[in-house]
């Protein structure tokens, strides 16, 4: 699992180079960002480095989106912690009950696999019973999945103020393929569950120290002043295999672990 691409980055990883696709993925120029800014982030609790400037806001962690609108609110709130091992939540969260749509893009939908894969993750989320039912639709989705060139392998915002998820997901489809095996349907519900899960209000499980699941050295997401809350009757040691792990190795199936469940229980019973 060490050897992954950056937070969902295609051999996400801190030092894997994208191969295949390197010469056809164009290197952004980058804006330089204000001190300002980057002090509105690191105060709702995330990294600065590497921080780039996107056209819905800045793209922080590899694979989260941040809005102005959300950036210019009040920082606050809690995240939850399962043993030394944590799951995160953002300020915001998605008012329930309610049903969420997703939908693919017509780009998506035709390439092998991801009709299927999206199915293998609503259906995932819905076995939780949770408060959030998913459902898929053939187009306009609360949360649409749509085609994107870019470093990684998908990203994604958190939930907006006034209780709605985050309404769109951007996939790298050339750094993740396509196919119909079972092992590329399974890894690519993941990566797909990953995002959902940004939009709903999760942060990466390895929060503190993203070196877990991406390799390389140390490295904390950032930290700001919010409360911790741990959810009771979960182990004393770190978990592998979260769906919220920052990285993801290539053809990794990651379904909801018994903490995972836990986690989705609490916020969304």
């Amino acid at each position: 699992m060490r050897k992954m691409m950056k937070p969902l980055a295609f051999l996400l990883i801190a030092g894997f180079a994208i191969t295949s696709c390197k010469k056809e993925v164009k290197e952004p120029v980058q804006e330089e960002i204000s001190q300002e800014t980057l002090t509105k982030i690191y105060n709702h609790g995330f990294g600065t480095d590497n921080v780039q400037k996107v056209e819905e806001g800045y793209l922080v962690e590899g694979d989260i989106i941040l809005t102005e609108e959300y950036l210019n609110s009040v920082p606050g709130g809690n995240f939850l912690r399962i043993a030394n091992n944590e799951q995160y939540r953002t300020t915001n969260l998605v008012s329930a009950p309610r049903v969420i749509t997703v939908s693919l893009d017509n780009k998506l939908s035709n390439l092998a696999g991801y009709s299927q894969a999206l199915a293998t993750m609503v259906s995932r989320y819905n076995a939780e019973n949770l408060s959030l039912t998913f459902q898929v639709v053939s187009s306009g989705g609360t949360i649409r999945f749509v085609n994107a060139n870019g470093p990684y392998l998908a990203s994604a915002g958190f939930p907006s103020s006034n209780g709605s998820p985050y309404g769109q997901v951007k996939v790298y489809s050339r750094n993740i393929g396509s196919g119909t095996s079972s092992t590329f349907i399974n890894f690519l519900a993941t990566i797909l569950a990953h995002e959902a899960g940004h939009c709903i209000g999760f942060r990466h499980t390895d929060f503190m120290d993203r070196s877990y699941s991406c390799g390389g050295a140390y490295a904390n997401e950032g930290a700001s002043s919010i409360g911790a809350i741990h959810i009771p009757g979960t182990p004393t040691g770190p978990e592998a295999k979260s769906w919220m792990l920052a990285c993801i190795s290539r053809n990794e199936n990651r379904p909801f672990t018994a903490n995972d469940k836990e986690a989705l229980d609490y916020l969304y019973p």
